[in-house]
């Protein structure tokens, strides 16, 4: 990865040609409206803060990674958009759950070999955004969870490896029965042996399910060739 260190330089404040007077103001304050509706309106992806470091921690023998960049809009626009919303149960909502979402997928390799996957995708939580990370092996299957970022009450609880430690060895099939909306599988199966760490903080529990049931659907879109459509 090649990193680039930035530098401040500081500079004489130049003068202005001229000044702005009435329909200049008016001009500048309506591009920088637009400008700023554009921010707060995009697609919000989610990439690994530092990928050399991170894929190195959840895959400590791989020597490499390739990343990908996917898009819903861009594979199959609001057709596979309604698609994926009747995979997860759920409508997508907000920022975090458009058809535009830029999606940060990485295949992670030992030597010439793919041995696994890392993704992760945001969630609203109660008091913010939720960015729910799996790692996964060749089939899907989870062999590690992490919180990039949590803004809960219960952070701590939700950090601690025996929360995540429970999602590892789950994939799509076993998610596949639980439902996002009353947060309950049926029949019971895996899912709902999840134990939320801190009953005060179940809207945050709940999200980080359907966090990590999104997930999955979407690597199985566009990783697994829909290897668990159906299942």
């Amino acid at each position: 990865m090649n990193i680039t260190e930035g530098r401040v330089i500081r500079r004489k404040r130049a003068a202005w040609p001229g000044a702005l007077h009435g329909a200049g103001v008016l001009a500048l304050a309506v591009g920088l409206s637009l400008a700023a509706a554009a921010v707060l309106h995009a697609a919000v992806g989610c990439d690994l803060n530092d990928p050399d470091r991170d894929v190195k921690r959840l895959f400590p023998d791989s020597t490499g990674y390739k990343t990908l960049y996917v898009s819903i809009a861009k594979k199959g626009g609001d057709t596979l958009l309604k698609e994926v919303e009747t995979r997860l149960g759920d409508t997508f909502k907000g920022l975090f759950e458009t058809a535009d979402v830029p999606y940060t997928m990485y295949e992670i390799y030992k030597g010439q070999d793919l041995v696994g996957y890392i993704h992760g995708v945001n969630q609203k939580g109660t008091y913010g955004g939720l960015q729910v990370f799996l790692a996964l092996d060749r089939e899907g299957v989870i062999r590690g969870f992490y919180y990039q970022k949590l803004t809960s009450k219960a952070a701590r609880l939700f950090r601690e490896p025996a929360f995540g430690n429970q999602f590892i060895g789950l994939s799509l099939k076993d998610f596949s029965r639980y439902d996002v909306v009353t947060g309950r599988a049926e029949p019971a199966g895996s899912v709902s042996r999840i134990k939320n760490p801190d009953p005060e903080a179940e809207q945050d529990f709940r999200a980080t399910l359907r966090a990590a049931k999104k997930n999955l659907i979407l690597v199985d879109e566009f990783l697994l060739g829909n290897k668990y459509l159906g299942r």
